[in-house]
């Protein structure tokens, strides 16, 4: 996911230029955070040409991403390129579009004129998914399933799932869907790795099996901390080093954290056994659960994401018995009556 990996260069921009705002005037500020974005945005035009290259297809976006800028950057580069619309998967989420009330949530109003901004800034007549960013207690159920089946039937969507809904939501919004006709989800974006299972592993696989939902998971590599780079502290150039991400230093120094950064370390010698990197290891391990449809990469410069993309060849090479092998060195399988991996 390029755009996912925008927002964090874009983060790392606002505080590259607050800490020199104090020693710089305003203009040369101006001028510094320019030279920044477009170095961001090269990089950006980079990733994107490297994995459309090497077979990725599917390109994520929302439109909290840094306000909207994202899905600005992720169109532009569309149109720079000339990819053929046709073979492209671009989906965004909605939820938080604005300041004022009435531009956040999922009521008609905001999934109808928040997905009119993001086409807006996409540059495109359509998306090909279109997820409600998390739940809404506030809006009827009934009012979000009419909304979303109103974008796909007036052709600004081709899909819509969710993001980070329970299995008893998902199951809702099918049911209200079924009850009156309308389009149910598709899939749902969950945060899955090697450090966070239940959900996926355990509240989702009906789904998969009962409705057909399959999911689209983000966070393979838990914001960094399985690639092993945390092993001795916080790296100065890390995630976990800017301001915005003080819990994840916070996670990663905690006693959990530690015990996390000893099981890495065993994992890593079977990583070496199958001639892989951890983070390919680990990237590959999500993808053998069946019920995974897509995994979303967010990576920071190229030679990351060509890191990255090498977990499709290692994915042979993940058998039952290197499976169980990983299992017994996390300790955290789901108590499960049916084992939902190949």
């Amino acid at each position: 996911s390029c755009a996912r990996d925008m927002t964090d260069l874009l983060c790392t921009r606002r505080n590259l230029a607050s800490a020199k705002t104090e020693r710089v005037s305003r203009e040369e500020l101006l001028v510094c955070e320019q030279i920044v974005s477009l170095i961001l945005i090269h990089v950006a035009e980079q990733l994107m040409t490297i994995a459309y290259e090497n077979g990725v297809n599917l390109f994520d976006t929302a439109e909290v991403y840094s306000a909207g800028k994202a899905e600005i950057i992720l169109g532009n580069i569309i149109k720079k390129k000339c990819l053929r619309r046709s073979s492209l998967v671009i989906t965004t989420k909605l939820y938080w579009g604005g300041k004022a009330e009435t531009e956040r949530g999922l009521s008609r109003k905001h999934i109808i004129e928040g997905l009119k901004g993001s086409l807006q800034r996409l540059q495109l007549e359509y998306v090909d998914v279109v997820f409600a960013n998390r739940p809404d207690s506030n809006t009827p159920m009934e009012e979000i399933v009419r909304a979303m089946t109103h974008i796909i039937n007036h052709g600004m969507s081709m899909y819509w799932g969710t993001s980070r809904w329970s299995a008893m939501e998902i199951m809702e919004a099918y049911s209200v869907a079924r009850q009156f006709n309308l389009i149910p989800p598709v899939c749902e974006q969950a945060e899955y790795h090697l450090f966070q299972r239940d959900k996926v592993e355990m509240q989702l696989p009906e789904l998969y099996h009962k409705i057909g939902v399959g999911v689209v998971s983000w966070s393979p590599l838990a914001c960094g901390i399985i690639t092993g780079k945390y092993e001795n502290g916080i790296p100065e150039s890390s995630r976990a080093s800017l301001k915005s991400y003080q819990w994840l230093k916070e996670k990663i120094l905690s006693e959990d954290g530690r015990k996390q950064q000893a099981k890495l370390k065993e994992l890593t010698h079977i990583a070496e056994k199958l001639s892989c990197t951890l983070p390919q290891l680990a990237i590959a391990w999500c993808l053998r659960n069946e019920g995974v449809s897509s995994v979303l990469l967010g990576t920071s410069n190229p030679a990351q994401l060509t890191e990255n993309l090498g977990a499709i060849q290692v994915l042979p090479k993940i058998t039952a018995h290197v499976a169980s092998d990983i299992d017994k060195i996390l300790g955290n399988r789901p108590q499960s009556k049916k084992d939902y991996h190949h």
